[in-house]
């Protein structure tokens, strides 16, 4: 079993930055590709980035590419996102994921882990 905790979400004014991160417990990290999914009010949960085991290979959505950047400290057993040029449309309840699928997957079904999530609100 493993437990994740996201924090770092805020409000942030657009164009703003933020670094969310993730605290993984009872199991080592190292163990899982882990991912970062968001949820606006009214919509489904979408993918935004993924980073593999090792930290070797890492993907995002379109939507946030060249603003995001994801990375792991696999010792401190944490994962963080990196958020620059925040837009209002980045709006949203941010969760990360685990997935045994070691190099890593969009799909949220291949998940096996979720944290409670943390709210990034972007405005003026």
């Amino acid at each position: 079993q493993v437990q994740l905790v996201e924090s770092g979400g805020g409000l942030v004014l657009p164009g703003g930055s933020l670094r969310l991160s993730c605290a993984a417990s009872g199991r080592f990290l190292s163990n899982y590709a882990m991912g970062w999914f968001r949820q606006a009010p009214g919509k489904e949960r979408e993918f935004v980035a993924v980073i593999s085991w090792s930290g070797g290979r890492t993907y995002y959505a379109d939507s946030v590419k060249g603003r995001f950047a994801i990375s792991r400290d696999n010792v401190k057993n944490t994962v963080y996102l990196q958020m620059n040029s925040l837009k209002p449309e980045d709006t949203a309840v941010y969760f990360c994921a685990a997935s045994n699928v070691i190099v890593g997957t969009q799909e949220p079904y291949e998940y096996d882990y979720w944290g409670q999530g943390t709210q990034v609100t972007v405005s003026s």
